[in-house]
């Protein structure tokens, strides 16, 4: 006859017999009671894994299913059996008082259902119970998800300080101061372009990273050329091709090619 292969294996070796030597922890029991979070829920265990009615609950079944389950864990744990202890007498007591015969009270009206307690007691805990779960089921941050993070890299390109318009009012002053003291007095009628000294500025920029502004009109001789000259950086800074920064207030202004979008 074929052997029949094992369904169980130990450390990769078919399992074919018991072994003689299995070892059952002491508290076993306790692990296993453990599962249940109190006598309300075993009871309801109990109950739903037959199919018992709730609202007509068989006292007599359960409950003696229920004493089973107490007597298993009374002699190992008795601090843990003492609150099943107590809802077994109360199953005791609902199970007597419907062994009785039913009265009749002085309104001829039939007396309560004993379970009628207990079974308000299980519905509610079974809604506890139940919202638990769906509760449980959301999804909960660092269990089912985690929150991402997002490391932005800042920009390599500087982010020079803005010129105060009244440094650069200060500035031009010099500028215009310097040029009086230097001028001829010479009646000529001379055509100036502000576009040619948009150029000239640009080229000039070009050859080094960072001019001085006092720099820039160097070689601009007379008031009416540096003013041209002055309009015509205004002009490029309007149009954003090049930058009028200084690294903090009253501090020397410098003029440079704006940085081209990437």
């Amino acid at each position: 006859m074929p052997d029949i292969a094992a369904t169980v294996r130990l450390y990769g070796e078919p399992l074919l017999r018991m072994p003689t030597d299995l070892y059952i922890p002491p508290d076993a029991l306790e692990i296993f009671l453990d599962a249940f979070e109190g006598p309300l829920d075993l009871l309801l265990y109990l109950i739903r894994k037959q199919n018992f009615n709730i609202l007509d609950i068989p006292m007599a079944q359960v409950t003696l299913q229920y004493l089973k389950y107490v007597d298993q864990i009374r002699l190992h744990n008795l601090e843990l059996a003492a609150e099943y202890l107590l809802m077994a007498a109360m199953l005791i007591e609902i199970k007597s008082r419907m062994l009785l015969p039913q009265r009749k009270c002085d309104n001829d009206d039939e007396a309560g259902d004993p379970r009628a307690e207990l079974v308000r007691r299980l519905l509610e805990y079974e809604q506890i119970k139940l919202a638990a779960y769906d509760l449980n089921a959301m999804p909960q941050l660092d269990r089912d998800f985690t929150r991402p993070q997002l490391f932005v890299e800042q920009s390599n390109v500087p982010n020079w300080p803005e010129v105060d318009a009244s440094d650069l009012q200060r500035a031009w002053l010099d500028v215009l101061k310097r040029a009086t003291l230097t001028q001829h007095h010479r009646i000529s009628r001379q055509e100036l372009s502000v576009r040619e000294h948009m150029s000239a500025i640009l080229r000039q920029l070009q050859s080094a990273r960072f001019v001085e502004f006092a720099d820039l009109f160097h070689g601009q001789n007379g008031v009416p050329i540096v003013v041209v000259h002055f309009v015509a950086m205004l002009e490029l800074a309007k149009e954003t091709l090049i930058e009028i920064t200084q690294a903090e207030p009253f501090a020397p202004i410098y003029v440079r090619l704006a940085y081209s979008p990437a």
